[in-house]
């Protein structure tokens, strides 16, 4: 059962999701995470809204850090909240962005070693495990808000209340 957690009180975080389209169709900048939390999986840059900052600007700088890429428009897609009762240290609330608009080409950085995936085959089992239930819905425009409570081994989904809605 999913305990009940007040986003509003959480620390956050941004991430963004870029993609183009490829040779094969379309693709989706992930990078590999060097170190923290998260470290060894793959995930959209991103990183803490600093203060003062709203999430569009924290995306903005996130992205150019992480990657070397400035992005511009980019759509705010999700709203999850990720309580962890097992390490309450960990518990964010993200707002999550998909961007098809930006200079430069990716680069590696401290925190990121960045590549271009197939959206048909995202390797989901090497990503953070919520990724499965809302990417998807996220990369097709669909906005998404969840909240993705993690059990007692820190890397698996417990519960969850998902949806997804539609834009017109």
């Amino acid at each position: 059962m999913l305990r009940q957690v007040n986003p509003m009180s959480l620390p956050e975080v941004c991430v963004c999701y870029l993609v183009r389209q490829g040779v094969q169709g379309e693709e989706v900048l992930l990078g590999r995470k060097k170190f923290g939390l998260g470290e060894g999986n793959l995930v959209g840059p991103g990183g803490k809204i600093e203060p003062g900052e709203t999430p569009v600007q924290a995306i903005i700088r996130e992205v150019e850090e992480e990657t070397g890429l400035r992005i511009s428009n980019p759509q705010l897609v999700g709203e999850l909240s990720y309580p962890f009762p097992h390490r309450p240290e960990w518990s964010q609330k993200s707002w999550v962005f998909v961007c098809r608009d930006w200079e430069g080409e990716p680069q590696e950085s401290d925190e990121l070693v960045p590549g271009w995936f197939s959206i048909t085959s995202i390797p989901f089992s090497r990503m953070w495990d919520d990724a499965k239930y809302w990417l998807p819905d996220a990369l097709i425009g669909r906005f998404v808000t969840a909240t993705f409570e993690f059990g007692a081994d820190l890397s698996t989904v417990s519960a969850t209340d998902y949806e997804s809605i539609t834009r017109l």
